[in-house]
């Protein structure tokens, strides 16, 4: 049997609502090491260099969370009774909507933070990459930076030196190396923080879906970093909404639902089951509240509906006819230059097709004043088999930099007219159905 790399066993992490919690969690100690004297530095370095729980940990509960506070309304579980076992060398997907617990639970088995109950075992050291600028000191330069995050996992100047160069050269910011990360971009901050957690050797790689921040060469580049990190033997915990992602790098995936473990198995069946729980049952998704819509300072998704052949809002489509892709968002400040992605998927949790508004010749590549814009993708009939779908949408700005992702914001189906296939009655395979021109000669 493979051995156990992560073993969870009745995990749960209960928050008080509008109250400060009074531990401090390790990067919060390493800031504050930054103001004692050398001395001290030196005996706390020794102390983490020669403990055991530097490679091989446990987290055991806080005692401060009470479990029978849980009652209260103040209170809330964002992980409850969760356990599961991760073998060395597996790559696991965590899915769940927005507030299951995915990133509360990375957050346990990164050690940032205690769980209230139950216990988590890792063996190996942990390279995490959780959100922009995590383990990252705003006023050391990049290569400073990249020293720190070794040195948090347990690893000797000697090993970071040794792959430096290629962490540099996959993170791309030679010419930054030297410059405070403060000054960085977020994109320059996920490049360099997921380029030390993978290349700093861990046994254990944890991805959230910080990597959506990137564009999209960037995700493919990470993407493959990380079969290879699986290829050599390391574990790897991934964290995404892009299920086309899990679904491709995970053969197991775990599915989390308000703080609950709901499934866990072949991340086919696993996606599967989760989009047929919460995919969207109408066809159309409005934001009318600014203040609450996706997006940014820069833009906000207003609304998403999908249209039949005479234009009107519905959920059934049939086979025999086209029908659109409609995107509404509001430009927030003069001079951006937005734009949408549709990506549809069938109820296996299948990319169907993406498809992107740079073909739009008006408006594509040019500043928008500020207002409210309608974007349509227009789908043609005897396109998709008959089944059911959901859509995914991206808003981005110049140069593909996402501003959003919204998965699953409409559903609906689409229905076999019959005549399409002409005198063939049998079941139809595939994913698209395309109507293709076939032509027949006689040879001899």
């Amino acid at each position: 049997m493979s051995q156990v790399a992560i073993r969870v066993e009745g995990l749960g992490k209960l928050y008080r609502l509008g109250q400060q919690v009074g531990y401090k969690t390790l990067r919060e100690g390493l800031f504050l090491a930054y103001h004692t004297p050398t001395r001290v530095i030196g005996e706390r370095i020794l102390r983490m260099r020669h403990s055991p729980s530097a490679m091989n940990h446990e987290l055991p509960a806080m005692s401060h969370e009470p479990p029978a506070a849980s009652h209260e309304p103040n209170h809330i579980w964002a992980l409850k009774n969760v356990s599961f076992e991760v073998k060395q060398g597996e790559a696991i997907g965590i899915i769940g909507r927005n507030g299951s617990g995915k990133s509360t639970l990375l957050k346990i088995l990164s050690r940032i933070t205690a769980p209230t109950e139950g216990r988590a075992e890792i063996h190996g050291r942990v390279g995490s990459l959780l959100e922009v600028g995590t383990g990252f000191h705003p006023e050391l330069t990049g290569r400073e930076n990249v020293y720190l995050n070794g040195a948090i996992i347990g690893m000797k100047k000697a090993e970071i030196d040794r792959r430096f160069d290629e962490i540099v050269d996959f993170a791309e910011i030679e010419k930054f190396l030297d410059t405070p990360v403060k000054r960085y971009s977020s994109g320059m901050y996920v490049r360099l923080a997921f380029a030390v957690a993978a290349h700093l050797e861990p046994e254990v790689l944890v991805v959230d879906e910080v990597l959506a921040v990137g564009d999209a060469q960037f995700q493919k580049k990470c993407l493959g970093k990380m079969q290879d990190v699986t290829g050599e033997g390391r574990t790897v915990l991934f964290v995404s909404h892009n299920l086309v992602s899990i679904h491709m790098l995970c053969p197991r995936s775990i599915c989390l639902d308000a703080g609950v473990l709901s499934a866990d198995g072949p991340s086919h069946s696993v996606i599967q089951e989760y989009l047929r729980r919460t995919t969207n049952n109408q066809a159309d998704c409005i934001w009318e509240d600014m203040q609450t819509a996706p997006g940014n300072e820069l833009l906000k998704l207003c609304g998403v509906r999908i249209l039949d052949s005479r234009g009107v809002v519905s959920s059934e489509i049939r086979t025999d006819e086209p029908f659109s892709i409609e995107v509404t968002y509001r430009v927030m400040r003069d001079g951006v230059q937005p734009g949408a992605t549709a990506v549809l998927f069938n109820h296996e949790g299948t990319c169907v097709f993406s498809s992107v508004s740079n073909q739009e010749r008006e408006w594509y590549g040019k500043p928008h004043p500020v207002g409210i814009y309608r974007s349509t993708c227009q789908v043609p009939k005897t396109l998709l088999s008959d089944a059911d779908y959901s859509l995914t949408i991206i808003l981005w700005e110049r140069h593909y930099n996402m501003v959003c992702r919204q998965e699953s914001v409409a559903r609906f189906r689409v229905t076999d007219a019959g005549e399409v296939r002409g005198d063939y009655h049998g079941g139809w395979s595939g994913v698209v159905r395309p109507m293709l021109l076939w032509n027949t000669e006689r040879l001899g």
